[in-house]
């Protein structure tokens, strides 16, 4: 179906009207970040971003630029939407004692309104699917997580243009989306027209479609999004081979690699921050000193840190290189044991808000050099035995 160019206007009008919390991408202190929105006016129109190792940038085009008038020129926001779904701190539980002695446990509610996911990309939707998997699997299902993701509504616009550090395409989550979402957008803009080519995914999608007056979409409308994300995925440079990197990690312990990160590497745990899929917590016990008041608090955590790890025999990765060696494995290899998919969806934030610039796409195909030059090494070493 085709909308016009308003329709992320409506769009966010038309869910807070049914009662959604809509969250959006929007500016805020130099960059592009995920946050409610109160109204269509702080939808971003005109910025892009650019973005390397260690270095994001935000601009707006000029009025004279033709695509000044786009909604969604830019590629990802700053942060994922994991903070909405899976949050960095929550109250678990809070414990009063009563007058008699008794202990009152009074659990988080749940949200009063049902969350309205407007402009997600498909490297992140797929990494809202990863989290699911992890979080809502049968038998071990986090509450929280749960609560939040019931009833929301996922709104995904298609790439029209990758930055530096994406690499989507070879993680097969983009820059298209399949799957899993309620309404799919693909902006289009050139000099005849300025719209989106919609696509409904569920019965909320297709409601909202016939609310907002979407008329058919043209054979040119439906050839030339498929231009658009062929020439997206093609215009990406870096690239990740999944299978060569698992078999390389699996096997990979003791590759040199691990030392020449661990010289760069900070331990910061930016990486794990702002990963669309990371989902590791901890958990702390809080109490007022008269011993009436008690809460049980969890808030995210990183393997990078040296207590992650912790036993009663001491840390078990006390080294840099140990703890890179456990975030990269398991999330380009052991992930797949675990979820049956890969834990990196192609995002390319761990590159860019990595202060030191490393990059997992080079490492992972350093991983795979190193590990074959390793087996042939082992080969002519058997075979002069």
């Amino acid at each position: 179906m085709w909308l016009e160019a308003d329709a992320p206007e409506r769009l966010a009008a038309l869910l807070a009207d049914r009662g959604y919390r809509v969250i959006a991408p929007r500016v805020r202190d130099g960059a592009l970040v995920v946050a409610e929105v109160d109204g269509a006016a702080a939808l971003p129109t005109g910025w892009y971003d650019e973005t390397g190792p260690g270095r994001y940038r935000l601009a707006r085009r000029p009025d004279s630029d033709p695509r000044a008038a786009e909604r969604f020129g830019f590629t990802i926001a700053a942060q994922a939407w994991k903070p909405f779904l899976h949050p960095p701190e929550v109250r678990l539980l809070r414990a009063e004692r009563a007058s008699g002695g008794s202990l009152r446990f009074t659990p988080e509610p749940p949200p009063e309104r049902p969350l309205a996911f407007l402009g997600v990309r498909p490297c992140d939707l797929a990494a809202i699917r990863v989290q699911d998997r992890a979080l809502t699997a049968s038998g071990a299902e986090d509450d929280v997580y749960a609560g939040r993701r019931q009833g929301a509504l996922l709104i995904v616009v298609e790439c029209g243009r990758a930055n530096a550090t994406c690499f989507c395409a070879s993680m097969g989550t983009g820059p298209g989306a399949r799957d899993g979402f309620d309404l799919a957008l693909t902006e289009l803009l050139d000099a005849d027209r300025h719209g989106f080519l919609a696509r409904a995914g569920s019965d909320r999608g297709r409601a909202l479609l016939e609310e907002l007056g979407a008329r058919p979409a043209s054979d040119l409308d439906l050839g030339e999004r498929q231009r658009l994300l062929d020439a997206t995925a093609r215009s990406m440079t870096r690239q990740v081979d999944g299978e060569a990197t698992r078999a390389a990690l699996a096997a990979g312990a003791e590759l040199p690699m691990w030392g020449s990160v661990a010289e760069r590497c900070l331990t910061c745990g930016n990486c794990t921050l702002v990963c669309p899929t990371c989902f590791c917590t901890t958990v702390r016990d809080t109490s007022d000193v008269a011993g009436g008041e008690a809460e049980r608090w969890r808030s995210w955590d990183s393997c990078f840190g040296l207590e992650f790890s912790a036993i009663h025999g001491g840390t078990v990765r006390s080294s840099a290189a140990a703890r890179y060696r456990q975030w990269l494995t398991h999330k380009l290899g052991s992930w797949h044991q675990q979820f049956g998919e890969s834990g990196c969806v192609g995002c390319g934030r761990c590159i860019v808000w990595c202060p030191v610039g490393i990059d997992i796409t080079a490492e992972a195909a350093t991983a795979v050099r190193q590990a074959a030059r390793s087996a042939e090494t082992a080969a002519g070493r058997g075979g002069r035995g």
